[in-house]
C-alpha cells in the first residue's frame, strides 16, 4: 500500500492536486484554515487533520499549496518540530526565487528535503493531469519524489538548484498572462467595432493569431463566466513579483508594467476573487461587475 501524502492548503490548486493524488492510488491527509475547504476535501475522499503539525506527524512527504511563500514559511516553522529526518516537503506556492532558497536552508539542518514544484496550468488542468511542474532543489531529493510528480503532472521539468523552478514559473506566468490580456483587448475591441465577440473568437482561433488562451479563457470572457479556476488577484501578485525580479535582473518589462496596471484596475472594480478571464473587465468603459 502506498504511503499517505500530506497536503497543507486545500483551495483551488490544493484541492485539485489532492484529487489527482488519490487517482494515483495514494491516500491523502490534509489541513486548511478554512472549514469549508476541509469539508469539501472530506466529501472528495480526503482525511482531514486538525492542524498542519498533525499532518506532518504521520506523513513523510508533504505538499504545500498556499497563497504566498510568506505563508509557506510560517507553516514550515510550525511543522519543523514534527518533521522526521528524511521527510520531504514539495512546495507548489509561487513566489520570489530567493524565498524558496531560504525555505530549503531552513529545513536542511533538520535533515528535511525541500523541492519547489511550480505548477503551469489552472486547477482544472491539475485535476486532469494536463498541468506541468517546474522543479528546483537538490537533485537527489527531487529523484526521491520524481515518480510521484510524474504521476500527477503531464510533464515534469527539473531545472536545477532551488529558485530555478520559481524563476521559470514567473517566465511562464508573464507570457501566459499577457496572452490573456491581449485576447481580452482583442475581444473588447471587436465588440466596440460592432463585431460579435463570439464570432471574433471563432475566427481568431482559426487564424495565425491563435493561442491556447483562446481555448481556456475565450468563451469565458465572451460569456462573462468568471467562476474561478485561478484568481485574478493571485496573478496580480505574481506580476508584481515578476517586475521586482526584473528590476533586480536588469530586464526591461514594459508590457508587464502595463499588465500590472490593467490587473489593478480589474481588482479595484471588484474582480480580484474572480477568474483570470475577468481581465477583460479592465477594457470595459464602465466599472464594477457586469
Amino acid at each position: 500500500m502506498e504511503p499517505r501524502i500530506g497536503i497543507i492548503g486545500l483551495g483551488l490548486v490544493g484541492g485539485a492536486l489532492s484529487a489527482r493524488l488519490r487517482d494515483t492510488g495514494r491516500g491523502v491527509v490534509g489541513h486548511d484554515i478554512s472549514p469549508q475547504q476541509e469539508k469539501l476535501f472530506r466529501t472528495m475522499g480526503g482525511e482531514v487533520r486538525p492542524s498542519a503539525a498533525a499532518v506532518a506527524s504521520e506523513c513523510g512527504l508533504m505538499v504545500l499549496s498556499l497563497p504566498t511563500l510568506a505563508v509557506s514559511k510560517s507553516v514550515v516553522q510550525e511543522l519543523l518540530p514534527h518533521l522526521r529526518p528524511g521527510s520531504i516537503i514539495v512546495d507548489t506556492t509561487t513566489g520570489a526565487p530567493e524565498e524558496t532558497s531560504e525555505l530549503e536552508a531552513l529545513l536542511a539542518p533538520a535533515g528535511v528535503g525541500y523541492i519547489e514544484a511550480l505548477i503551469g496550468g489552472s486547477s482544472s488542468l491539475v485535476r486532469t493531469g494536463e498541468a506541468i511542474a517546474m522543479c528546483g532543489g537538490e537533485e537527489a531529493v527531487f529523484q526521491r519524489c520524481a515518480d510521484l510528480l510524474r504521476a500527477c503532472f503531464g510533464q515534469v521539468f527539473y531545472l536545477g538548484s532551488c529558485g530555478a523552478g520559481s524563476r521559470m514559473k514567473l517566465i511562464l506566468n508573464l507570457v501566459l498572462g499577457l496572452n490573456r490580456a491581449v485576447l481580452a483587448e482583442g475581444l473588447a475591441f471587436a465588440g466596440a467595432c460592432g463585431i460579435e465577440p463570439s464570432r471574433a473568437l471563432e475566427i481568431l482561433r482559426a487564424s495565425p493569431a491563435y493561442s491556447r488562451a483562446m481555448d481556456t479563457k475565450g468563451a469565458r470572457m465572451v460569456e462573462r463566466d468568471f467562476e474561478p479556476e485561478a484568481r485574478l488577484s493571485q496573478h496580480l501578485k505574481d506580476v508584481r513579483i515578476i517586475l521586482s525580479l526584473g528590476a533586480r535582473s536588469g530586464a526591461r518589462l514594459p508590457l508587464s508594467t502595463l499588465h500590472r496596471r490593467l490587473l489593478e484596475d480589474a481588482e479595484a472594480a471588484g474582480y480580484g476573487a474572480a477568474d483570470n478571464s475577468a481581465i477583460i473587465c479592465a477594457f470595459s468603459n464602465g466599472k464594477g461587475r457586469q
